[in-house]
Order: C-alpha cells, then structure tokens, then sequence
C-alpha cells in the first residue's frame, strides 16, 4: 500500500483553497480541509477531493484563537497520525478599503490577527509536530508553503493593514525557513498576482484590475486562475525543489519584474 501523505490546508474551501486542496488529491494526499464559517463550500470541496481521488477530512476552526488552532494540529493528528504539509492560505481583505491616514485600528488588529499572527503561530505549532515525526521516523520530509501575495511589495494606499501582513508572511517563510532546515524541513511562499477570486470578485474590484490591465500591467496581461497557484503547490507537495527553501514563487504574470 502506497505511504498515506497527509496535507492541512488552512481556508480550503474557495477559491484559491480549494484549487489547492485539489491539486494535492491529485498528487496523493489526504487533506485536511480548514474552514471557519462556510460548511457548504467547504463541504462541496471535500466531495471534489473525494471525485479528485483523494481524502479530504473538513475541520472547522477559526485560526486567528489560539485554542481553535490547537484542536486543528490535535483533529490532525488524531485522525492520520501525521502532517506532511501544511499550506498557510486563509486570509482576509479589509471590509472597507480605507486611505492609511483613516484605517481604523479595529480593522488593522482584525487583518494582522488573521494574516500574520495566526500562521505565524499555526506554522510553529505545526512545525514541532513535524519535528517530532521526522525524528521518530513516522515521515520522510515534511514542508510548509506560505501563500502571500503581491501586496508583500506593492504599496496600495488604501489597503495598508493588508500589505503589512503580507510583507510580514515573507519574513515568517525566511525565519522557518532558516530555522527548519536542520530538520529537513523545508517552506517556501508563494506570491499570486491578480487571481478571480471571492476575494476579487467584487464589481469595483473586478473595474478597477480589469483597467490596470488594460494599460498593460504585466508581461503576461490577464487575470491568473486559482489553478495556477495551485499547481505550483502541487510541484512543491510531490517534492520538486528539495534543494530549495525559503524561496519566493510569483505567480503573477511577471507583474514582480521590472522594466525600463
């Protein structure tokens, strides 16, 4: 019988998440399906798993307490006994875009707790179980995959508590990175660019991309799909780049280069 791989993938059930939770069915992982309010979608995700090929388990918990956090690593083990891969891709916009000279501390506390402080946290929770389990012999590697963003750069006047986390997501891929390594554990951050997301799918959003993109916004000058994100996940899950860690994929059309 083939080695069960076992994947938690924190907001599983839209968009990119799910993308993501696909991919790895497809690359022969159970998965672990992270929701916080959305049973339905997360439902209809763990049934396209299960068409996919693969395993999926729904967890419901809110990452940013403490306490859901560790039920999430327990429910985990509980249920497989291992975690090989963890991917970090719950997150949440603003509910209001505000200029930084307005944003309201509320909303700045809400967005950090989510996007930084919870992974943050869930990423070293995570990280002494995989330890242990490399150490005692029960898995062969492990890896963790931060999904960021291009905000982590690119400064948006009105979207300021946003691009903090994301900039911060980066120093959390560098700092476990580096730290993990001894234990042949590797992580790595993706950087999406612009992706037809709930998170995007707003009219104004949708106006406001759609005009960037029609003055030329990257190389490759389109929307990306949630897919695409999801298959450099599953390039990394099947172990692709044991050579590298703490490295940045941007998955943004080119937007990141630079030219003159």
């Amino acid at each position: 019988m083939a080695e069960e791989l076992v994947a938690l993938v924190t907001g599983g059930a839209r968009g990119i998440g799910r993308a993501i939770c696909l991919e790895l069915a497809r690359s022969g992982y159970s998965i672990v399906i992270n929701f916080n309010e959305n049973f339905g979608a997360a439902e209809e995700t763990r049934q396209l798993v299960e068409k996919a090929g693969g395993k999926g388990e729904l967890c419901q918990g809110d990452i940013a307490a403490r306490s859901h956090r560790d039920l999430i690593v327990a429910f985990t083990m509980e249920r497989f006994g291992r975690i090989d891969l963890l991917v970090n891709n719950a997150g949440v916009a603003p509910a209001v875009r505000k200029d930084i000279l307005e944003t309201e501390e509320e909303s700045f506390d809400h967005i950090l707790d989510v996007n930084l402080k919870a992974p943050y946290f869930l990423t070293g929770r995570v990280a002494r179980e995989m330890v242990y389990l490399r150490e005692s012999g029960a898995i062969e590697r492990a890896a963790i995959i931060n999904i960021s963003s291009l905000r982590r750069y690119t400064a948006a006047m009105n979207y300021g508590e946003y691009c903090i986390s994301k900039a911060g997501m980066s120093m959390i891929t560098k700092l476990f990175a580096v730290r993990l390594a001894e234990h042949g554990i590797n992580v790595y951050e993706l950087s999406p660019g612009i992706i037809e997301t709930d998170m995007t799918s707003s009219d104004t959003v949708k106006d406001y991309y759609n005009a960037k993109l029609a003055g030329g916004l990257a190389p490759i000058n389109r929307w990306g799909k949630p897919e695409e994100v999801a298959s450099a996940v599953g390039a990394i899950a099947r172990w692709e780049f044991p050579f590298s860690t703490g490295s940045v994929f941007d998955i943004d059309g080119g937007f990141h280069l630079r030219e003159l």
